[in-house]
């Protein structure tokens, strides 16, 4: 009788065992996206030439990079921003859906020159965010930087690409 009830409990407990370890849920690894630094970019001054700054760029040519964008990122260093590299001069629009932190979007048209601004996004917003103008780039960097480094339309931008 011991032995039948001892069969018995080891049953019941490697069922509740099996079921409860069937229950778990699969884990989920979340994206992350590291910075890789494909080129380097110059802001100068429309009016002068003279240097604004110089970035590390991610370049976004594909529909893939170019929906992706800088979503999922924690964080990006002051001195790094992605490029986009649109296929025809028209007038844009961005969003910041999966994107959690803030941003100066600067548009450029084909002569690489400012034509338009989006200032201190909201990370996380769908709400569309246009050129006023045509544009064929758009430049991200972190919020603040177009009002601290006092960029103006008709500045502009020049960029060499790395081996990728």
């Amino acid at each position: 009788m011991k032995q039948i009830s001892l069969i018995l409990i080891s049953s019941l407990l490697l069922t509740v065992f099996a079921c409860s370890e069937s229950k778990k849920k699969p884990s989920i690894t979340p994206l992350t996206f590291h910075f890789k630094k494909e080129g380097e970019l110059t802001l100068k001054k429309g009016s002068n030439d003279s240097l604004i700054a110089k970035l590390d760029i991610e370049f976004a040519e594909t529909a893939y990079e170019t929906q992706t964008g800088l979503m999922h990122r924690e964080n990006m260093e002051n001195n790094r921003g992605m490029l986009f590299i649109l296929k025809e001069e028209t007038q844009q629009a961005f969003y910041m859906k999966n994107t959690e932190i803030s941003l100066d979007i600067i548009f450029l048209n084909s002569a690489k020159e400012i034509v338009s601004f989006q200032e201190n996004t909201n990370p996380l917003d769908e709400t569309p965010l246009p050129s006023t103008v045509p544009a064929k780039y758009v430049l991200e960097i972190n919020a603040g930087l177009a009002k601290l480094w006092q960029l103006e339309i008709g500045d502009k931008a020049e960029w060499v690409v790395l081996n990728k």
